[in-house]
């Protein structure tokens, strides 16, 4: 487990709840920056763990219960107490192997075009998230066949975060970023028999981060 999982479970669980991070701090009657990312890490650079009271509190604030938010640390859906997806409102969905075609996104990496299908999902705060459907072995053991992933293009994309990405030749992939700098994007792949990538920023169309995924 790394710090990584656990601000991310964070994050996705306040996804859920439609809720910023700041939000379901509020919500959770914790300083609203608790969970910011100048909290994330110490004045050396070292990444923190946020507390286990902070943890306790938010899952109070959401009726979330511990299995449920270490289904999230491991990249799973949160349930409710019912053991179901909580409901949600309906998004765009298609395959992977389909993300690569011409007219399924805008300039911005934004779902358009009638092609779509539509799922019910948790709710997320982003307007513009969509689904995609994985498709073949390229992602396994963290994403496998017939797992439906939502991403959030309006989310902010930290080293570590599991992002789809696009690039300027119709490739769609779902790496692990690695490394962001004012040239270069480096991504990992998923399935260590599948080799890591390394692109020119101009290379990129966009990157979106995955921020739930139905295992």
């Amino acid at each position: 487990m790394r710090h990584d999982d656990i601000w991310r479970a964070v994050d996705a669980l306040a996804a859920e709840h439609g809720l910023s991070p700041s939000g379901l701090a509020r919500k959770a009657g914790l300083d609203p920056t608790a969970f910011n990312p100048s909290k994330r890490a110490g004045t050396d650079g070292r990444a923190r763990w946020p507390s286990t009271e902070s943890i306790a509190k938010i899952l109070a604030a959401t009726g979330t219960d511990m299995e449920s938010f270490a289904s999230l640390v491991s990249g799973a859906p949160a349930l409710n107490s019912a053991g179901r997806i909580p409901p949600g409102r309906r998004i765009p969905l298609i395959g992977l192997a389909q993300a690569g075609s011409d007219g399924f996104f805008d300039d911005g990496g934004y779902p358009v075009g009638g092609g779509w299908d539509e799922i019910s999902t948790p709710e997320f705060a982003d307007p513009n998230a969509y689904a995609l459907e994985i498709s073949g072995e390229s992602m396994e053991p963290v994403f496998r066949d017939g797992d439906l992933v939502i991403v959030s293009p309006n989310s902010p994309v930290r080293r570590g975060d599991r992002v789809v990405a696009r690039t300027n030749r119709g490739e769609v992939m779902a790496k692990e970023l690695i490394r962001q700098s004012a040239r270069r994007i480096e991504l990992a792949s998923l399935n260590p028999a599948h080799p890591n990538y390394s692109f020119d920023l101009s290379e990129v169309t966009w990157m979106h981060r995955i921020v739930w995924a139905s295992q």
